[in-house]
């Protein structure tokens, strides 16, 4: 291997112009090159302060906080060691090999220090000593250092690389042509000659920048035994701030733009779904994203111009728990990293959040929910399933001006089919869904008099499921006689249009049309609806699949109701 000597002067009998100074600085980092170090001292500075970047006159680019006096000095480097913001190999230094500062631009903290007799004094000779400097190895001595690396060793190298986004295989410690081809893009893009093979000095830079980047985010392994969840969160961008059930919420620091929420609380299945719902009515969770629902967890993501999410959530042994991190596009590189961590050390253990854990003099009002705002949408209305897919007949008042149809607030869909002169418009589902029951149509008009059933969403859509209204069938016509439609004896609410109208056998007769004819409103005991023997013909002939009714017995209205419920949903418009 070959070496080089370079002199250094050594004064004989006095300190060094920064001890007589009496400062000190904490270097936290050095680079080869002036770009990485530029990157890394900028962020720096958004985690800690008085953060500097000189140029060596060993070559380097060091980044270094202070100065200090020596106590001062000593004392920062423990606490921030301690807190483990900066690299486990951080140490004092007397400045003396700091040439130039390029970091702030135009500061001159080299300077700052009043003149001390000490550096006006005629110095002691100076005693010339060689000091050893090994040069970078050949790519074949590369090749031999790296040979004698663990497994452990070797996956560090492979976890780095792909955290710069260098290398996208598994971690599995085998340095084949994948890695290699990772190792010599990461050797372009910081300058080195692209052989492909990291030699000891580059694997040891690769490793250093690694934790100076964990090291700016500050993630540790935090135990939240009141959540009872363990996992690696961002805390040099977050801090806990309160527990507000069912969420343990950890606010942003330094203007991060972060936020995490963790979530909490016992319950089953149908908690996760009730919360999978919840959790899209939130400003947190943007409108435009993936959501993904299974029988024992979900995933909401959301992204607009300001805003991005992620949720996910699971059931464990009799709790759901999961996580939500919230951050601003600005943060996009560095969440696509954390994310990822998150998620992989993410474990439930004992303990769920109590429901009696709210922040005091908590003002929660209609449109919050656990401290978080809620986001309403335009027009709510009601729909039921026509088939096995979940394609979905509702009225035409959810067709108009909408950037996004959700169905039960959680299944974007659009519109496949509308008529106006009917006012019914059909949706088709961006994903295929699973309904519990879709509507049989009746070919024949019902009876005059039956008893019916109408099942929709009430009061502005705020139940999570369907009610059922009983009454009768009072007319085979409209107001002005019209054959397409059927008068009801029962009391409807504006949100209730477009959903199901039964008869006591659970066969869907009609659809609710809005309570207007004109510019008149209608009685609130009169409810016009669609016939379904005249609307079945329609549909067919534009390609919509119905399902004909067969005789069947009557129902209980117990039974009724659930046949409704399980056809019934809720239609959102959101702008």
């Amino acid at each position: 291997m070959a070496l080089v000597f370079v002199v250094f002067g050594v004064i004989g009998g006095l300190s060094s112009s920064a001890q007589a100074q009496n400062q000190v600085w904490v270097q936290i980092e050095a680079h080869p090159n002036l770009t990485t170090a530029e990157q890394r001292v900028r962020a720096y500075s958004q985690l800690v302060e008085n953060v500097n970047g000189f140029r060596a006159t060993t070559g380097l680019y060091a980044v270094a906080l202070g100065p200090y006096d020596p106590d001062t000095g000593r004392l920062v480097l423990q606490q921030l060691l301690g807190q483990g913001l900066i690299p486990r190999d951080s140490f004092l230094e007397d400045g003396d090999l700091y040439a130039t500062q390029f970091f702030p631009v135009a500061a001159s903290a080299l300077e700052e220090a009043p003149e001390t007799p000490a550096e006006t004094a005629t110095e002691t000779p100076v005693e010339e000593v060689a000091a050893p400097v090994v040069l970078d190895e050949t790519p074949q001595e590369a090749r031999q250092s790296e040979a004698q690396l663990t497994r452990e060793e070797r996956d560090q190298l492979q976890i780095a690389l792909q955290w710069f986004g260098f290398y996208t295989g598994g971690i599995d410690g085998a340095f084949g042509p994948g890695t290699r081809g990772s190792m010599q893009a990461y050797q372009t893009d910081r300058g080195m000659e692209p052989t492909g093979i990291l030699t000891t000095r580059q694997r040891a830079q690769l490793l250093d920048e690694y934790q100076g980047e964990l090291s700016a985010l500050g993630m540790r392994n935090v135990l939240d035994q009141r959540a009872g969840i363990q996992m690696d969160l961002p805390m040099a961008m977050v801090r806990f701030d309160s527990y507000n059930f069912p969420f343990a919420q950890y606010e942003e620091v330094n203007d991060s733009g972060v936020r995490v929420m963790l979530i909490s609380q016992p319950g089953d299945r149908a908690t996760l779904f009730g919360l999978y719902e919840i959790m899209q009515t939130l400003d947190i969770v943007p409108l435009e994203g993936a959501r993904e629902r299974g029988s024992d967890r979900f995933t909401l993501t959301g992204q607009s111009a300001t805003l991005r999410s992620h949720t996910e959530a699971r059931l464990v042994g009799g709790a759901v728990k999961g996580f939500t991190l919230i951050w601003e596009p600005s943060a996009d590189a560095q969440m696509e990293r954390v994310l990822p961590m998150m998620q992989s050390s993410f474990a439930a253990v004992d303990g769920t959040l109590d429901p009696a854990a709210v922040p005091e003099g908590l003002d929660e009002s209609i449109d919050m929910v656990s401290g978080l705002t809620v986001r309403r949408p335009d027009i709510v209305r009601t729909g039921f399933f026509l088939d096995s897919q979940g394609t979905v007949l509702t009225t035409t008042e959810v067709a108009g001006q909408c950037g996004q149809i959700l169905i039960d607030n959680a299944y974007e869909a659009t519109v496949s089919y509308r008529d106006d002169a009917l006012g019914i418009a059909v949706l088709t589902p961006s994903q295929a869904l699973a309904p519990l029951g879709f509507a049989q149509l009746a070919a024949d008009p019902a009876r005059l008099r039956a008893d019916i059933a109408v099942a929709g969403y009430p009061f502005g859509g705020a139940l999570s499921s369907a009610s059922t209204s009983f009454g009768s069938l009072a007319e085979l016509s409209g107001v002005n006689g019209e054959d397409t439609v059927q008068r009801l004896s029962v009391n409807t609410a504006d949100t209730e249009a477009g959903g199901p109208v039964l008869d006591l056998s659970g066969n869907v007769i009609g659809m609710v049309l809005p309570g207007v004819v004109g510019d008149r409103t209608l009685p609130s005991d009169v409810t016009l609806a669609l016939r379904a023997d005249q609307l079945i013909g329609e549909l067919q002939a534009a390609g919509v699949s119905v399902t004909l009714a067969q005789p069947t017995g009557v129902l209980n209205r117990e039974n009724v109701s659930r046949e409704a419920q399980d056809m019934t949903v809720r239609v959102s418009c959101w702008n």
